[in-house]
């Protein structure tokens, strides 16, 4: 019915509680390991579940120039799908449309505030959760929902106090749960992996994870690229509300996106 009423009004309206878990229908290209801006068809219904991993670049220059600075590329924001206690899915996120704290929302409705104008891609589990490991990205969820966000730990990754080096890593980055005030988004979508049994809880940097190593589930750092599994993950599949309903003024800057790479 309240599809029917979006037809009739011609809005875009995007979530319909008479859909399990509260999302609305979304689709997926086809997956593949490349940042760029082709569409792979044909595209699939998007059938979300908790621990996919969310990925989208920023329109912002500052964004763009600052992962490059810090020796990275597209994508510069990542999230995790959860669930929330009463079983509607959404996304958790720290730095949601660049405020300064973390924060959990409906998940459709959010993926489209970066969709209309950035693009966006899902990282689906190819193994469901168990119920123990929803509940415990959940637990976490709910936890750090309302903490800062990890805005001086985010400036100092183009600096040389960044955790990122090979000896570094062997004794900073390492996962603190629940415990940190603040995060940054691809630290917090890592710790929340961790959490919930995921990723490795030994060898897991969290505090020096980028988006892009989320993105390609490899990094040019040899600690990260030695020790991070996501192969229970598919590979990165642009998302869309509707295919034919993408951003058409996406500027391409190859060389600050990392496009070619």
């Amino acid at each position: 019915m309240a599809s029917l009423l979006c037809l009739l009004l011609g809005t875009t309206a995007v979530a319909s509680v008479d859909e399990p878990g509260g999302a609305a229908s979304s689709y997926l290209y086809q997956p593949a390991f490349c940042v760029d801006h082709e569409l792979r068809g044909p595209t699939v219904p998007y059938v979300p579940q908790p621990g996919d991993i969310f990925l989208c670049t920023g329109k912002e220059m500052w964004a763009k120039i600052g992962h490059r600075l810090a020796g990275t590329a597209t994508p510069q924001h990542a999230g995790i799908v959860i669930a929330r206690p009463d079983g509607r899915l959404a996304l958790l996120e720290a730095g949601p449309n660049n405020c300064l704290h973390c924060g959990i929302h409906d998940l459709i409705p959010q993926i489209l505030t970066y969709a209309d104008h950035e693009r966006v891609w899902i990282r689906c589990r190819k193994v469901p959760l168990t119920a123990e490991q929803s509940a415990a990205l959940t637990e976490f969820a709910s936890a750090v929902d309302g903490k800062r966000f990890a805005l001086f730990r985010m400036l100092a990754q183009i600096t040389p106090f960044r955790c990122r080096g090979r000896f570094k890593l062997q004794y900073l980055g390492g996962p603190h749960g629940t415990t940190r005030h603040s995060y940054f988004c691809s630290e917090l979508a890592t710790e929340a992996c961790v959490a919930a049994g995921l990723l490795d809880c030994v060898n897991t940097r969290p505090g020096a994870m980028y988006p892009r190593d989320l993105f390609f589930g490899r990094s040019d750092n040899r600690w990260i690229d030695e020790h991070l599994d996501m192969s229970e993950w598919e590979a990165p599949a642009r998302w869309t509300l509707r295919p034919g309903t993408e951003p058409k003024t996406l500027r391409r800057l190859p060389w600050l996106d990392g496009d070619s790479q």
